[in-house]
């Protein structure tokens, strides 16, 4: 059998065996850790205060996963933890990210500030604004809940830690977390117990902007109606469910520009849901007959307020037959787009669960039907979230708390368009604009027609601008009943637009004070305020206006929608996808309830939600050297198109050459979403390599393909894995889910573990490779080679044609350097002398005549095992080659 190789720790070194209880997982845990404590570089104290933290279950390996972490002083060493695996009994993996010599470092045992004084802080520096605690409730002497101050959205947990610095000491700290108010971040912070500095931020908060979207955005191809073949037979309703129907994109589609919608009745899981999608009770007949149930609340919230919008109501029949129409405003479709939110979620839901995100493992349910773990803790799925345009949002808190998932509307591909028009005068003609993301919405066949009025304000403020309406309006008289024209300044869009209208204003035109092209106005403070349509212009057309009005001449002018519409990213199902992802890498790398072991600079959160998006839309069509785009649909490109990350996904290095030491390419790779995106292009190879030697099971939910056994592998490896992972440790954690993988046939585990190995060595994250620091993107080593016993035993498990042939074409020398003879008994034409790796792709290729010595110069390939092909037009002769 293969080794299993992890960085961290050999478990051949000692395997504690015994029926293990609560108590015996913590003394085989530390047993394991002091006999193997020099070469990890820890002491007795680093290992003799672990606690363990969380237990879970996993039904699908019979694997119990146990995660730890490191105390001092009995107070926790914040993210010094221990990962471990135990299975009947027996110690079968154990990854950590201890501290070392933690006794030495701790700077104190007993706080200065109180809890409140700690949270005053943290938010006076993250500038949340005023704020007024108390303790509601002591846990401990070292743990307390407290008001939510007036700027948070949950009541505040407060923990005494110890947090590591950057000079590798440990200070104690007060560890909390603040959900603001907008809702764009839920900062996880550490607090100086002593002196109130904030030692560390994190934002449980993902922010998927696609900032590095690099690729020219190109029209959107029309509405295709494609067939995919999936199986649903496995999805089934049982009895209790009575025709619940959803007009939606179903999976596999990834958007409308992927294929069409339908109607699905019943797509419950009864395994995963088996009270329906609208149950919390876990009786028979739903509690909701909107899109809320016990997996995912959904709702719109295009005027973020901290209270849920309206949801789609399917009446007692549960029918979310709502139209779908792209020819329109997305806010006059919101019931569908939000109606395929919600089917969305809970697929997405029900697939996870039958690999292992379940219950116990942290998943996101009201009701945990009696099976462990922390509920009350759906998705709240909020579609065109007004403070999200151009992205999407995921916070992911610890088990029991509610997610909250945020998807907003996007630029059309041709934005800005020709929506303003003047009639008549030195400007005579059509301008182009961007419309706000609040506000009534622009007419789309009688266009609002209306004399422009430019505001004047009294330069009270902080504002020197009496242009850009920051201060006192002074002239509203001229502003009733007339569109009006201010200059975008340094305050709040909405606030100075609701300051128009509440002077009598039909509309704004904002000009913008930059060079360039316009922007969307987001929300802000009062959006939800504003009824009156407003657009941008560019500061070129807008100040000619300005210039025009100021002259005193008169002009007309209409505003219409000419039909680019923005797109909803609530039908991107690639992006839902990649987002409730992010919930699923949170909750299962270090355990359900620290959601913080993802806050490195080399982690993969970004490749994880990628892989997650592609792997739910994939399709029997698909091929391993197709380049797949991530976002295609929200940016305007077509099903096709390059998408949003610095390479599309595909095994063809032609296509995408990313390998381990791009991670430390800051000016091309950005952090996080280009590190993932390296990352996702090891799994998308990795799986391919697998539907290679097992197919493709269209059967998302119990299928036993290849792309079934990899998203296994890739799930079982995120909890395996340590917390704070890199690549080398995502690596090992996947090699360790080999021997767990019950899809896999134990005769068939070393050539899965030869195909992990060959795939990640391929892109440079090979047994040589050196990680470094998890927390530095610029010190790691890549390396192509694989172990030599790997090497050894993939000898006999690749599938090639050794014939007769033997004897006349012969390969020397094997193993070799590269440099190769091919020695052939006869005359055999012209021919082709190819080398493949295991993976099946071709590495090298020589056209020759098949006679004679022929050399092979293949020094350029890594170590590994390959095939080499030698053909003509009468023979064809296959050979294992191994390089070293």
């Amino acid at each position: 059998m293969l080794k299993s190789y992890k960085l961290i720790v050999t478990l051949c070194v000692f395997v504690f065996t015994t029926f293990a209880n609560a108590q015996d997982y913590g003394k085989m845990i530390k047993d394991h850790l002091r006999n193997n404590k020099s070469s990890l570089g820890i002491t007795d104290q680093d290992i003799s205060g672990l606690k363990i933290t969380d237990e879970v279950f996993s039904r699908k390996s019979n694997v119990t996963h146990v995660y730890a972490t490191q105390t001092v002083n009995n107070i926790e060493v914040f993210n010094g933890n221990v990962t471990a695996a135990f299975k009947e009994g027996t110690l079968i993996h154990l990854a950590n990210n201890l501290q070392k010599d933690i006794a030495s470092k701790a700077n104190a045992a007993s706080p200065v500030l109180t809890p409140v004084q700690a949270v005053s802080s943290a938010v006076a520096i993250l500038e949340l604004g005023a704020s007024d605690f108390s303790v509601i409730q002591m846990l401990s002497s070292q743990q307390f809940i407290l008001s939510k101050g007036s700027v948070s959205l949950e009541e505040i947990p407060v923990k005494l830690v110890y947090q590591t610095t950057e000079d590798d000491s440990l200070k104690l700290a007060w560890d909390l977390s603040v959900h603001t108010i907008d809702q764009s971040h839920w900062y996880s912070v550490r607090v100086d117990a002593l002196t109130g500095e904030l030692l560390e931020k994190h934002d449980w908060v993902v922010r998927c902007t696609f900032e590095s979207h690099n690729h020219q955005t190109v029209k959107s191809s029309s509405l295709a109606n494609i067939g995919f073949g999936v199986n649903r037979q496995n999805v089934t309703a049982n009895e209790l469910l009575t025709g619940e129907q959803y007009n939606v994109f179903p999976i596999p589609v990834e958007s409308p520009n992927h294929g069409g919608n339908e109607l699905v009745v019943n797509p419950q899981n009864v395994v995963a849901s088996p009270f329906g999608w609208h149950d919390t009770n876990g009786v028979e007949g739903a509690e909701f007959t909107i899109t809320r149930g016990n997996n995912v609340y959904a709702y719109e919230d295009m005027n973020p307020d901290d209270a849920p919008g309206d949801s789609p109501d399917g009446g007692a029949e549960l029918n979310f037959d709502f139209e779908y129409n792209f020819n329109t405003d997305p806010v006059n479709t919101v019931e569908a787009a939000t109606t395929n939110l919600f089917y969305w979620n809970n697929v997405l839901h029900d697939i996870a669960y039958q690999y292992g995100f379940d219950e116990q493992s942290g998943n996101f349910q009201e009701n945990n039907y009696g099976n462990g773990g922390g509920q009350s803790d759906s998705v709240n799925a909020e579609s065109q979230e007004g403070n999200s345009f151009g992205g999407a949002f995921f916070g992911t808190p610890p088990d029991g708390n509610n997610p909250r998932m945020r998807v907003g509307l996007f630029n059309p591909s041709n934005a800005p368009a020709e929506i303003l028009t003047i009639n008549g005068g030195t400007l005579d003609g059509g301008y182009t604009g961007l419309p706000a993301n609040f506000g009534g919405q622009l007419p789309e066949d009688t266009p609002l027609l209306g004399s422009l009025a430019l505001v004047q304000d009294d330069d009270s403020g902080n504002s020197t601008d009496p242009l850009d309406g920051c201060d006192s309006i002074v002239n509203g008289s001229a502003l009733d009943g007339n569109i009006v024209v201010i200059r975008r300044g340094s305050c709040d869009f909405s606030v100075k637009i609701l300051a128009a209208e509440n002077e009598g204003a039909i509309a704004v035109i904002m000009v913008n004070n930059v060079p360039g092209a316009p922007i969307t106005m987001a929300a802000g403070s009062v959006g939800d305020q504003v009824t009156i349509p407003s657009i941008m212009v560019n500061q070129t057309d807008g100040e000619a206006i300005i210039t025009a009005l100021q002259a005193g001449e008169s002009i007309d002018a209409s505003l219409l929608n000419t039909g680019s519409f923005q797109i909803d990213g609530s039908l991107d199902n690639g992006v839902v996808a990649h987002e409730y992802a992010h919930g699923i890498s949170n909750r299962l790398t270090g355990g359900p309830n620290n959601v913080g072991c993802l806050q490195n600079l080399e982690q993969m959160g970004e490749g994880w939600s990628d892989y997650f998006g592609l792997m739910m839309t994939m399709t029997v069509d698909d091929f391993p050297e197709e380049a797949r785009g991530i976002g295609t649909y929200a940016f305007g490109q077509p099903a096709d198109g390059p998408g949003i990350r610095p390479r599309p996904y595909s095994t063809d290095f032609a296509v995408n050459d990313l390998t381990y030491a791009d991670v430390a390419d800051a000016a091309n790779i950005s952090e996080p979403h280009g590190i993932g995106t390296i990352w996702s292009t090891i799994l998308w190879d990795m799986t391919w390599a697998f539907i290679d030697e097992y197919g493709f099971d269209t059967d998302f939910y119990n299928g036993t393909g290849g792309n079934n056994i990899a998203l296994q592998l890739v799930i079982d490896g995120m909890k395996l894995q340590s917390c704070s992972p890199g690549f080398v440790d995502g690596r090992d954690g996947i090699l360790a889910a080999v021997a767990i993988n019950t899809m896999i046939p134990e005769n068939e585990k070393d050539f899965a573990t030869c195909t992990i190995w060959n795939v990640f060595a391929t892109r440079g994250v090979g047994f040589s490779a050196e990680q470094g620091s998890s927390n530095n993107r610029f010190d790691q080593t890549e390396a192509f080679d694989i172990p030599g016993d790997v090497i050894e035993s993939c000898e006999d498990l690749l599938s090639v044609n050794e014939n007769d042939l033997d004897t006349v074409f012969s390969i020397f020398p094997n193993p070799s350097n590269g440099d190769i003879t091919v020695q052939v008994a006869g005359t055999f034409g012209e021919g082709n002398i190819r080398i493949y790796d295991i993976n099946g792709r071709q590495v090298y290729t020589k056209s020759t005549t098949l006679e004679g010595r022929i050399s092979v110069s293949a020094t350029g390939l890594s170590k590994g095992v390959y095939i080499m092909s030698i053909s003509s037009d009468t023979n064809s002769y296959t050979s294992k080659l191994i390089i070293q």
